[in-house]
């Protein structure tokens, strides 16, 4: 009997064993939740389902649409055109698609997909997960398989059995900003390798964005070619290896395969030369050999570098989904601009050289609003991404003379309003993120608010557009070279608007000089960070436009109105008079007082409550509405804080995550994600955190939210934050428990609705009770809201 029960208990404990294996075997990581495929419904460019890196060159993914704003992928089109390499604002090119059957040079029409080379394919048959996507090709029975490095894509077609295989490159492709070829040249190396370049010019009108540029590529087979070709517009050449034109230009690499045969290819860019583009490929790829899934894991392993940072226990699947997601997102869609080796073309189209290649040059669409989502989240989990740009614009200003705004292929560009740059470097400097000439940035800096920006004389427009007329007048009049710039119908250039995010940068100016010991430019500067007051009509309590001699102007679309307004967004950039009034980063308690706390929490309540019946989506309205689809609105939820009722924060924050941040292809984020800032917004207000000035004050904040897990670990960088680790612990969060009853900051009550960042980075933890009733008596007295320009104590 003993020995029996012996090997009972043995087989048990076996058995437990496994059970405990499998079940470690089955845990997800970080990474398994990210679903590229979310929101990728009538986006923008930007936003593609394919695979990359974080900031990375190589922007590998399938392409569907034609020209346009929603040009790339749509996941309501039932074909594909190809998987083009550049998936960056304002920039595209190198596509490459598998084919079989008769010679097609022309994607063709979206509804006509024979007529082109396009091929229909069905979402059963295709997948995207971090550093991986597939889809099976209808019309020619080819499964493609993507993943990537930084700058190099890998490809593996699996062919059917045909005499007329091929892999076509096409220099010429739809995109968001259409571009021309000026001229371009494909040469076949060998029966392995080509290589060519394509010379892009892209014109951006409202941005006053001239953008030039070169990509070089090089592409290698496993499989030798069978023969090779080319065409330039019409003309193809069957016969000669290398070819050149301007145009529509492109190649077409022909194979024999048998049944389930696989090909697969490697190729890089760089902007710099085609030996460069070379070398790209032998430091990134080349270690891998031909083992695709060696990539894709490597590709896993990078992005879990920044997503395992934050770990979170809680909260259902579908929230955590979410939650990685928008992780993801917030590292996507900004880009590399050097090699490996750290040459880079600048904006007068000179090679140049960082000295650390480790550093690169990063570029993208511009830092509007960047201070309510991105600046905060890079700076605390990965605050050498945070410091990279930094230096990256720095470097800008040293080769072109002012600091980039949207530094699109490190080119100068008039996108947006303000220069935010501006909000980054400071918060990060404040933050003790420092690895960089701090005297030069802080002179370059100051150059933007203190001279008047240029037409630069190698392209596209440096600095503030109308910084001598705010310097004069104190704000930015009507008229004042703005109502010919219109973007959605709404004006570019917006006066009002242009004031207080001056006066915005002015701040974060004075907030770095004042930590450097630069008495005289403090005072300067504070005192121009006041100028949002000089647009404030006190007799209506609202931002409006105001003309050179300091006249009033139309305020509603109608005078009319005034019982059921429409709200004029004629002088405001992206957002209407109404969504304005609560638009002031760094001086909200001022802006509490001036309206009146009573009418403030009012017309934010009646905002919230409209916005709500829409998902808090309604760009271009002049309704009185919330709009947390564009970055005027983004810090809405957040300012009850401000104003003695911190439940309403609670509230809405919660209602925000849940109605306008979506989990389907259809619904991710209504209208345009924007390169990340969407995804960064909703990781800092699901951990509970926030920066309603962007983490500029000498002693930065952070606000408190409603966070959505039970638990929330963050672990901090080892060189910029010792590696400790900082807990929130919220352990009766639910969607309805989402108010806070009382608050604990390492074992101390916590009265107030924020604490200092420097209380996050020495580690410790954050116990939040929650429950379904809001207390209303916590962080609700006048004493409690978080500091704000007006509030700070020198």
């Amino acid at each position: 009997m003993i020995p029996v029960m012996k090997r009972m208990r043995n087989i048990l404990i076996c058995i437990a064993v496994l059970n405990v294996l499998q079940a470690a075997a089955q845990k997800k990581e970080p990474v398994d939740y990210v679903d590229p495929m979310i929101g990728t419904t009538e986006v923008r460019w930007m936003q593609y389902p394919g695979p990359s890196m974080p900031f990375s060159m190589v922007k590998l993914s399938p392409d569907n649409k034609e020209d346009g704003t929603h040009a790339g992928y749509n996941y309501a089109t039932d074909n594909i055109a190809g998987f083009s390499h550049i998936h960056s604002w304002a920039m595209a090119g190198l596509l490459t698609m598998p084919v079989t059957g008769p010679l097609q040079t022309q994607p063709g029409k979206i509804n006509q997909p024979d007529s082109g080379y396009r091929s229909r394919f069905d979402h059963a048959s295709e997948s995207a997960s971090i550093g991986y996507y597939s889809v099976f090709l209808k019309d020619y029975g080819i499964k493609t398989e993507l993943t990537s490095t930084n700058r190099t894509g890998f490809q593996r077609y699996t062919f059917p059995a045909s005499n007329s295989s091929r892999i076509l490159f096409d220099l010429k492709i739809p995109t968001e900003y259409p571009y021309e070829v000026d001229w371009a040249s494909i040469k076949k190396v060998n029966d392995y390798e080509i290589e060519g370049f394509c010379k892009q010019q892209m014109f951006n009108w409202f941005a006053s964005l001239s953008n030039d540029y070169t990509i070089y590529f090089v592409a290698k087979l496993d499989k030798p070619m069978k023969s090779f070709g080319t065409w330039v517009n019409a003309d193809i050449d069957s016969i000669a290896s290398y070819n050149w034109g301007h145009g529509d230009v492109g190649a077409f690499l022909n194979f024999n395969t048998k049944e389930g045969e696989v090909i697969q290819l490697k190729t890089a860019i760089s902007f710099v030369s085609i030996e460069q583009a070379r070398k790209n490929l032998q430091v990134e790829s080349e270690p891998f050999g031909w083992d695709f899934n060696a990539v894709r894991q490597n590709a896993r392993a990078e992005w879990a570098k920044i997503l395992n940072r934050i770990e979170v226990e809680g909260g259902t699947e579908d929230e955590r989904r979410k939650f990685y997601t928008n992780f993801y997102r917030a590292y996507c869609s900004r880009t590399t601009f050097s090699d490996v080796d750290g040459q880079y073309v600048d904006m007068c189209e000179q090679v140049q050289q960082v000295k650390d290649p480790s550093s690169p040059m990063l570029g993208s669409d511009a830092f509007w609003g960047a201070q309510w989502n991105l600046n905060q989240l890079w700076s605390l989990i990965t605050p050498k991404y945070s410091n990279d740009w930094i230096r990256s614009f720095i470097e800008m200003s040293d080769k072109g003379g002012w600091l980039p705004n949207g530094p699109i292929g490190l080119e100068y560009c008039d996108i947006m309003v303000g220069n935010h740059e501006i909000t980054l470097m400071n918060s990060a400097f404040q933050k003790g993120i420092r690895n960089f000439d701090v005297e030069k940035a802080y002179t370059a800096m100051k150059k933007l608010q203190t001279e008047q920006g240029i037409a630069h004389p190698c392209g596209g427009l440096a600095g503030n557009r109308q910084l001598d007329i705010y310097k004069k007048l104190g704000y930015v009049p009507d008229g004042s070279n703005w109502s010919r710039f219109k973007v959605f119908g709404t004006p570019y250039e917006g006066p009002s608007s242009n004031t207080i995010d001056y006066a915005f940068d002015d701040w974060n100016v004075a907030q770095m000089a004042k930590a450097l010991g630069k008495n005289e430019d403090y005072n300067y500067f504070i005192q121009r960070a006041y100028n949002y007051k000089n647009i404030f009509d006190s007799t209506i309590r609202y931002f409006r436009r105001k003309d050179k001699d300091g006249k009033w102007l139309e305020f509603y679309l109608s005078q009319s109105e005034a019982k059921n307004p429409r709200y004029s967004w004629v002088g405001f950039v992206e957002g209407n008079a109404f969504q304005y009034n609560f638009f002031l980063p760094h001086d909200v308690n001022a802006l509490v007082k001036m309206i009146g706390k009573d009418s403030f929490n009012a017309r934010l309540t009646r905002g919230f409550e409209y916005g709500a019946t829409m998902n808090f989506r309604q760009h271009g309205s002049p309704l009185p509405a919330v709009n947390h689809g564009n970055q005027p609105g983004m810090q809405s939820a957040y300012l009850y804080n401000y104003s003695g009722k911190p439940w309403l924060t609670q509230y809405w924050v919660r209602e925000i995550m849940n109605k306008y941040y979506g989990l389907t292809p259809a619904h991710g984020w209504p209208g345009d994600e924007d390169e990340g800032q969407g995804g960064a917004w909703f990781v800092m207000s699901a951990i509970g955190l926030f920066e309603m000035d962007g983490g500029g004050a000498v002693k930065p904040v952070y606000e408190i939210g409603s966070p959505i897990f039970t638990k929330i670990t963050i672990h901090l960088d080892e060189d910029y934050y010792k590696g400790k680790t900082f807990v929130i612990e919220a352990p009766k969060s639910t969607d309805k428990n989402r108010y806070i009853q009382s608050a604990s900051l390492n074992g101390k009550p916590l009265r107030s609705p924020w604490f200092y960042h420097s209380e996050l980075v020495n580690g410790g933890k954050l116990v939040l009770d929650l429950g379904p009733k809001p207390n209303q008596r916590w962080g609700s007295k006048p004493e409690d809201a978080p500091p704000s320009m007006s509030t700070i104590i020198d």
